[in-house]
């Protein structure tokens, strides 16, 4: 972008102007402009800062002070616009050019050897050329550039469509807010890369947050995520974010203009990329002809993890000749021409100190490790679950051992074993508790389930954990009634159950710490509103054990009014489609328990629906009339209920199991016991992702 004699100018540019004490001179705008845009470029692409912070300010401010007294002068991609008003309440929702594809995991010499051989097999050729470059653990994210300026950023969302936050990507000072591209060509292009955190800085941001009272951040990753969607731009500046831009997924050319030949191949993309302005890792990718080459350097770039600047969690490995990966193509989920090398999983040795046993929403007693804090990648860890006391006395874990611990995927923290050999004999073993740690009521175990488990529904804890589950997106979905707030109200005596939900003293609110005018009236109205959700919802809301949210779909489809469960036996609740005994005797026990009945009858007074108002109504007509389906698997394109919800639209319906009466399957990844049932049976139709999109297409 800058050539040694730019940059000795702009260097010298910078020091006569900050040299220079007269009036804010509107001549010397253009330069203070290339000076800041140079000193941003050398700190956060090429991380040598020329600039001292005190001489970088002086020269925004004198920029801020001439573009206030001439707004005339100001330009959109003037350094000072990354200054942006606040946001609206929720982020719109916008499509990508291009669909944003998971990678494919290797672990191991032999994956990576196993997915070379299908890339020749894929290319066609016995020559490829492998391009590698750091997988930076982050927050994904996708930018368009329109004329050389940048229009629009937004997250990875559901790899379809993702939240605009371009306001928020503004304040990035690594991502330039117009480059030369029209020079090249370019008319519009899109970008693909990963928001990060400098350790430094993350390290550095979390010990002003614990001096401030306030908790700090869990890591890197979640924080850059986090802040991408704080509604603040001017809190998304102080983050002090950072970009790796790695893809360009898009591009269209001017009417007659040729193909910079760097586009060619994606080690040349990104130099290309680079030399405009932009942070790639064209400093740290490596080209190679041949797999063994690739591993070699997959275990040694794996030992200087730790040296890196950025977190990493891996390698990516991508086929570098673009006309090559088009022919390899891609699937539903990933690109067939990149796969991810993960490292090993983080771990580190710690000791045993307790373990609490915790109440959960439907009463599940879950034991928790209390370990001394060990940092294990990027992240301190203080409490692990223990998940039951089978997994307990299966690994032998004891008060006082001294433990392995891993993050799994470098996110779930959990105890891989004691290390037996270094017990003293001082250690203790684990007591499951008897009654409930919260009221104190006998705990109750069926023979099919590991859990113990409280079974009053008065309990203080599930209480509480109850109304998050009853005010959760896919419930009641009561916008800004989170955990937080939940706990709060029932602490304050504000909330006594889940029907207090809908009476809650405002007044008593409004003193509360962090409750103004717009915070009380945005939680009022969203209360008001899921008054008017659906019967299956508010089943689903209740918490019934077994009920999920497909459950809840069928149950709400066979009756009037909710109460009409209060006459219903296990017999007739198995006659519904994909209720079975357990399920079915879960219900009559939940609608037959006078205090359930109750809160049902406060609910009703006041004025939340429970009746179906679309029985005999829904949608019977359509492409999909007459046939069933379910899914099974991670879905890439779309939330499982999104789907669900299509299928309905169209006059389908939704099981709960595979059975004779199942038309189709649709088959994400990782699909489980579902899938080979299926195939056994014969009859039912199996459809991937891509094939159910066909489907339903339109």
């Amino acid at each position: 972008m800058y050539t040694p004699q730019d940059e000795k100018r702009l260097y010298e540019q910078a020091k006569k102007i900050l040299a220079d004490d007269g009036q804010d001179d509107p001549q010397i705008i253009d330069s203070l402009r290339q000076t800041i845009l140079y000193a941003d470029w050398k700190y956060y692409v090429q991380s040598d800062p020329v600039l001292s912070d005190d001489e970088y300010d002086a020269l925004f401010k004198k920029l801020k002070h001439i573009e206030e007294k001439y707004p005339e002068l100001v330009t959109a991609d003037s350094p000072t616009q990354r200054v942006a008003l606040g946001l609206s309440e929720r982020f719109p929702t916008v499509s990508h050019l291009v669909p944003m594809l998971s990678l494919d995991n290797t672990y191991n010499a032999e994956d990576l050897i196993d997915w070379d051989r299908k890339c020749h097999e894929l290319a066609e050729t016995d020559e490829i050329e492998y391009c590698v470059e750091p997988k930076y653990d982050g927050a994904s994210i996708s930018l368009i550039y329109d004329n050389g300026n940048l229009s629009r950023g937004a997250t990875r969302g559901d790899g379809v469509m993702g939240e605009d936050v371009t306001a928020n990507i503004r304040q990035i000072k690594a991502i330039p807010l117009s480059a030369a591209l029209a020079k090249q060509g370019v008319v519009q292009i899109e970008i693909r890369g990963e928001i990060v955190i400098h350790k430094n800085v993350f390290e550095a941001f979390n010990k002003q947050r614990v001096a401030e009272g306030l908790s700090p951040l869990a890591n890197p990753r979640n924080a850059a995520s986090g802040t991408l969607r704080i509604l603040d731009p001017a809190e998304v500046r102080k983050r002090g974010l950072n970009a790796i831009l790695y893809h360009i997924s898009d591009y269209t050319l001017s009417a007659g203009a040729q193909r910079p030949d760097e586009l060619r191949t994606h080690y040349g993309s990104l130099k290309w990329l680079y030399s405009l302005g932009f942070p790639t890792p064209a400093r740290e990718m490596k080209v190679f002809k041949h797999i063994d080459q690739v591993i070699a350097y997959c275990k040694e770039f794996e030992g200087q993890r730790d040296s890196l600047a950025f977190e990493v969690d891996g390698l990516v490995i991508k086929v570098n000749d673009f006309a090559l990966q088009d022919r390899m193509g891609m699937t539903s989920h990933h690109p067939r021409w990149a796969v991810a090398y993960k490292f090993k999983a983080r771990q580190a040795t710690s000791k045993l100190l307790d373990v609490e046993f915790q109440v959960g929403r439907v009463g599940a007693i879950t034991p928790v490790a209390k370990i001394e804090p060990v940092h294990i990648g990027g992240v301190t860890v203080k409490s692990i679950s223990l998940f039951n006391e089978d997994v307990i006395k299966e690994k032998d874990v004891r008060i006082g051992d001294t433990v392995l611990v891993e993050r799994a995927g470098d996110v779930i923290p959990y105890i891989v074993k004691p290390l037996t050999e270094l017990r003293t004999g001082e250690e203790k073993e684990i007591k499951f508790p008897t009654h409930c740690p919260a009221c104190n009521s006998e705990l109750e175990k069926q023979q099919d389930e590991a859990a113990w488990r409280c079974i009053n529904i008065a309990c203080p804890v599930q209480v509480a954990e109850r109304m998050i589950h009853f005010a959760s997106k896919d419930a009641m979905d009561i916008r800004s009634l989170g955990g937080a707030n939940v706990q709060k109200f029932y602490d304050k005596g504000l909330l006594p159950d889940i029907a207090g939900i809908y009476h809650i003293d405002w007044n008593r609110v409004s003193e509360l710490g962090g409750f103004g005018e717009k915070s009380v009236t945005n939680l009022k109205e969203a209360i008001e509103q899921s008054k008017k959700q659906p019967l299956n919802r508010l089943i689903f809301g209740l918490g019934i054990r077994h009920v999920g949210e497909t459950t809840a779909k069928t149950l709400a489809s066979a009756v009037a009014h909710i109460s009409d469960f209060y006459t219903w036996d296990i017999e007739k609740l198995s006659t519904l489609e994909d209720i079975g005994p357990k399920v079915a005797t879960s219900v009559v026990d939940f609608f037959a328990r006078p205090e359930n009945r109750a809160i049902i009858n406060k609910l009703d007074e006041a004025g939340v629906n429970l009746k179906n108002e679309y029985r005999g109504e829904q949608q019977t007509s359509g492409e999909l009339s007459g046939k069933t389906f379910l899914f099974t698997g991670t879905l890439s394109h779309f939330k499982r209920s999104d789907a669900e919800a299509i299928v309905e639209n169209k006059g389908g319906s939704i099981l709960g199991s595979v059975s004779t009466k199942l038309n189709y399957l649709v088959v994400g990844e990782d699909a489980g016991s579902k899938l080979e049932k299926a195939k056994k049976l014969g009859s039912v139709n199996i459809l991937t992702e891509q094939e159910f999109l066909e489907l339903v297409k339109g």
